[in-house]
């Protein structure tokens, strides 16, 4: 049962990353749903798994929340430490000036390397929801059935945001199909390696933590800017809103 979910994991990460490239004029629509589905997923997924699988606390705060801002700060340090991050306000009088001109092209980031960690630590996101999809089938096939659900309804979101996040950044777009197949595949793997051996939770619950911030950076410092730098609109908001509420949904319906 566990490899058929995720054979279905799979799927709906292809189909994700496919609707992240087919979008064409509407980029910042996409790039502001992404943001909304990143922000979901860290408040209404991550975190709480985080805090779930490691109670324990430094200085009396959850160490799982020790990790998501060290997370976050890691991230902002390495893009101010090799100069990728630019200063919003330049852009958004930059992309203006291109699109008055006639220059614009592509408005992402040239810092492909950043793109492919990006997507390299959405990949190993997946590979845990391998993990995860197979643990619970071993405690009970109900405990399974409901993550099942919840895993493959938001593997939609891991392609649409593998994709968004790797050409966001400048790479090519053969690049990243190859890093959304890489995703796809990731949980096939973790739900096989479980017949193996399985993640200690709360070494699981900090990897959460981490990479909760590490999303959210993305989603606040460099996604949600670019969206709205080449058409600042009510309609990139509400996708923001509904990307956002559309985690909330899938949460609870499968919490």
């Amino acid at each position: 049962m566990a490899a058929i979910v995720a054979a279905g994991a799979f799927l709906m990460t292809l189909i994700g990353g496919i609707v992240a490239q087919r979008v064409g004029d509407r980029r910042h629509l996409v790039l502001g749903l992404a943001a909304g589905l990143m922000l979901g997923v860290v408040g209404f997924d991550l975190l709480p798994e985080a805090l779930s699988a490691q109670p324990h606390q430094i200085f009396h705060v959850p160490a799982a929340l020790v990790l998501f801002v060290g997370g976050f700060l890691t991230i902002h340090v390495v893009e101010r430490s090799v100069a990728m991050h630019r200063a919003h306000e330049g852009e958004y009088a930059s992309h203006e000036h291109a699109h008055a001109v006639g220059h614009g092209h592509g408005h992402g980031h040239d810092a492909p390397g950043l793109g492919v960690a990006a997507a390299g630590a959405l990949i190993a996101h997946s590979l845990f929801d391998g993990f995860a999809i197979g643990a619970a089938f071993q405690a009970g096939s109900g405990v399974g059935s409901v993550v099942a659900i919840a895993i493959i309804a938001h593997d939609f979101a891991d392609g649409f945001n593998t994709y968004t996040l790797t050409r966001l950044y400048g790479n090519e777009r053969r690049k990243a199909i190859a890093l959304v197949a890489g995703d796809a595949v990731a949980p096939v793997v973790g739900a096989s390696l479980t017949l193996a051996f399985t993640i200690p939770e709360g070494v699981l619950g900090l990897y959460l933590g981490f990479f909760a911030g590490f999303l959210l950076y993305l989603a606040t410092s460099d996604i949600l800017p670019e969206a709205h730098s080449s058409h600042p609109s009510r309609a990139t908001l509400l996708f923001t809103v509904a990307g956002a509420g559309f985690m909330w949904l899938v949460v609870g319906l499968t919490g």
